[in-house]
C-alpha cells in the first residue's frame, strides 16, 4: 500500500474563465506545500481547462481536496479529483524519453474532417497526441471578413510504427482535404532558426523572369517550354538555360528595368519578409534566374544575400550568353551551407524554400526544406510542401502565431 502522505492527485478544472481563478487554486496547494508535478491549461472562447498533478507531502490530502471544492463552488467552476498510482506516475515519467514531432496542417479554411484524418494517423501509428494549438486568428462567422488561412498545430509524442507510411497518408490526406501537412521532429533547431533561403522565380515572385524577357523577345512560347521541362526536371537545367539565354539575343536591356519596376510579388511575401526581418533572420536569393531582379528584391525587401545569374550586355542589347557560372541546383546547396558558415548558423537551423527540380538540392539539405506551389516531382520529393496558400504559411511552419505576432506589432 501506498503511504498517505505519497499521495498523488491529477484535479481537472473547467468553467467559464476569468482573472484569478488559477491564483485562488493554486494559492490552497501552496498554503499546503504541495509539490506540483505537472501542469496545463487552455483557454477556448473564454471557457478555461485546467489540469494540475500534484504530490501532498503532508499526508493532508483530504484537507486539500476540500478546500479545493469549497474554492471552486465559490469560483463556479467544476472540479474532478483523479488519485495516481505511483506506477501509473512512473509509466508517464518515462514517456517523456520518446520522440516528438510537430504536425501543422494548413489550408483555406479549418475543417473538422481535417482534424480526424490527422488524429487517425496518429493514433494508428500508436502514437499520443500532448498538444494542440490553433496557430491563425480567432475566425469570424461572416465569411467575407475571414482571412484566407487557417493552421493548427498538433504536438505528437512517440515512436511511428512505420515513417513512411506515415507520411504517404498525409499526403493522401492533404489531396483529399485540400490543405498542406507539416511533419518535423520537435528539436531545439526547430525552435531557433536563423537562415532562410529562397528560390526566386515562381517562388518569391508570381512569374518565371526568362519568360516575361522572351515575350519582350518574341519567343516566348519557345522559352516557356524550355523553362517549364527544365522545372519538371525532365532536361539539365544548364543546357535549358543556354538554351534560353541564346533566344534573349537581341533585347533591349531597357526592357529589364520595365519588367522589373512590374514583378508580380506572391502572396503573403511581404507579410513573411517582414516578420522575418523583424524576428532576426537571415534571407537570401539563390536562384537560377538573373541577379538584376534579385537585386531589385533585395532592396525591396532588405535581403542580404543575392546570388543568381549575369547576363551579358553590350551596346544596350543582351548578346545570347551569360556570365561566370550558372547558378544551378548544385551551386545552391554549396551557397546555402557557405551562407551559413559566414553567419555561424548550424544547418539544422536554416530553412529552403522553391518550386522546381533545380531547388531540390537545397530543400534536402536545409534543417526545414519546403516545396512552394511545386511541381509533382518536386513536391513529392520534398519533406514539407506548401500548395493551398501564400508564402506567409512559411511562419506556421516555423511555429508563430498570429496572436503573438500582431502582439509584437509585426503586422
Amino acid at each position: 500500500m501506498e503511504r498517505k502522505d505519497e499521495e498523488i492527485i491529477l484535479i481537472n478544472i473547467n468553467g467559464t474563465d476569468r482573472p484569478g481563478v488559477t491564483a485562488a487554486l493554486t494559492e490552497i496547494l501552496a498554503k499546503n506545500n504541495a509539490v506540483i508535478l505537472d501542469i496545463g491549461q487552455a483557454d477556448i472562447h473564454n471557457h478555461l481547462s485546467l489540469g494540475i498533478m500534484f504530490q501532498s507531502s503532508e499526508g493532508n490530502s483530504g484537507d486539500i481536496l476540500k478546500e479545493l471544492l469549497f474554492k471552486s463552488y465559490e469560483l463556479d467552476v467544476h472540479i474532478r479529483f483523479n488519485p495516481i498510482s505511483k506506477e501509473e506516475y512512473g509509466k508517464w515519467v518515462n514517456m517523456q524519453g520518446k520522440h516528438r514531432y510537430i504536425i501543422t496542417i494548413l489550408g483555406r479554411k479549418l475543417t473538422a474532417k481535417q482534424i480526424a484524418g490527422i488524429s487517425g494517423i496518429v493514433a494508428e501509428q500508436g502514437m499520443n497526441i500532448d498538444d494542440i494549438k490553433r496557430l491563425t486568428g480567432r475566425i469570424p462567422l461572416d465569411e467575407n471578413e475571414r482571412t484566407p488561412k487557417a493552421s493548427v498545430e498538433f504536438s505528437v509524442r512517440g515512436t511511428p510504427r512505420d515513417k513512411e507510411k506515415m507520411k504517404a497518408d498525409f499526403m493522401r490526406l492533404a489531396a483529399e482535404q485540400e490543405m498542406d501537412v507539416s511533419f518535423q521532429e520537435e528539436s531545439m533547431f526547430r525552435r531557433m532558426r536563423r537562415l532562410i533561403c529562397f528560390d526566386m522565380d515562381s517562388t518569391l515572385i508570381d512569374t518565371e523572369v526568362i519568360d516575361e524577357l522572351a515575350i519582350r523577345a518574341g519567343v516566348g512560347e519557345q522559352v516557356k517550354a524550355i523553362t517549364e521541362s527544365a522545372m519538371r526536371g525532365e532536361i539539365d537545367f544548364n543546357e535549358s538555360f543556354r538554351q534560353r539565354c541564346a533566344l534573349l539575343k537581341g533585347l533591349d536591356v531597357s526592357v529589364m528595368q520595365e519588367i522589373a519596376e512590374s514583378l508580380p510579388i506572391t502572396e503573403g511575401a511581404d507579410r513573411l519578409m517582414s516578420v522575418l526581418k523583424r524576428v532576426g533572420f537571415k534571407i537570401a536569393i539563390l536562384s537560377g534566374g538573373f541577379t538584376y531582379f534579385g537585386n531589385y528584391l533585395k532592396q525591396k525587401f532588405g535581403i542580404d544575400y543575392v546570388y543568381a545569374n549575369e547576363l551579358e550586355v553590350e551596346d544596350g542589347k543582351l548578346t545570347g550568353n551569360y556570365v561566370g557560372d550558372i547558378v544551378d541546383g548544385k551551386r545552391k546547396a554549396e551557397l546555402l551551407r557557405l551562407i551559413a558558415q559566414v553567419e555561424n548558423v548550424d544547418i539544422r537551423q536554416t530553412v529552403a524554400v522553391g518550386d522546381g527540380a533545380n531547388d531540390l538540392p537545397m530543400i534536402s539539405i536545409a534543417g526545414l526544406g519546403i516545396a512552394f506551389h511545386a511541381k509533382p516531382k518536386v513536391k513529392a520529393t520534398a519533406k514539407q510542401s506548401i500548395s493551398t496558400i501564400g508564402l506567409d504559411g512559411i511562419l506556421y511552419f516555423l511555429g508563430y502565431k498570429d496572436s503573438y505576432l500582431d502582439e509584437q506589432g509585426v503586422f
